[in-house]
């Protein structure tokens, strides 16, 4: 399971290892928020409408679920992630730092082997250079990001392994070792 602050580089180190890693499946969330242009059900995200979601949150089908900025409801499916882990296939779980707690204590009822990966910043001020360099965001969000990477900076100790984001193919190169050693791969 891969976790880290904002602006990290999560989703780019990730998909720098599936380049070289292929065989690597990652997890596709489920959310009740309307599709994105160019977002496909079931690659980007599985959509469902509030009352499939709830109804599936009802009957145990998550992980892990979570109401985001209070208005879309996110989580990820167990039936896809178990089969994956049945049948050895190495598998990725990118997760916010909440999702990552919910996943720890699930995965413990569950009895799920899970190796839980923080993505941290080489420096604060790193982070902030970018995020202000994606440019998606106000200063103000900018600003919420920042308070909000700092709790989640502050939660690395929480994870087994930690991989520090200099460069994004060092830092997939490291993501991969660390699936590798634990599916016994090279």
């Amino acid at each position: 399971m891969l976790t880290g602050p904002t602006a990290v580089g999560k989703g780019t180190v990730e998909a720098a290892m599936l380049a070289k890693h292929p065989e690597v499946w990652v997890s596709v969330s489920a959310t009740t928020r309307a599709p994105r242009p160019g977002e496909v059900d079931g690659v980007n995200y599985w959509f469902l409408d509030d009352d499939e979601f709830l109804a599936r949150q009802a009957r145990g089908e998550f992980l892990e679920t979570a109401v985001v900025h209070g208005m879309a409801r996110y989580g990820t499916p167990l039936a896809p992630v178990r089969e994956h882990l049945a049948a050895n296939t190495p598998t990725l779980l990118e997760i916010d730092l909440h999702g990552a707690r919910r996943v720890k204590e699930r995965a413990k009822e569950l009895g799920l082997d899970v190796v839980y990966v923080f993505i941290a910043p080489p420096s604060f001020d790193e982070l902030k250079r970018r995020l202000a360099g994606r440019g998606t965001e106000t200063p103000a969000q900018q600003a919420r990001r920042l308070e909000t990477a700092k709790v989640e900076l502050a939660a690395e100790p929480e994870f087994d392994v930690t991989i520090v984001n200099n460069t994004v193919d060092e830092a997939a190169d490291a993501l991969w070792k660390v699936i590798a050693d634990e599916y016994g791969l090279d």
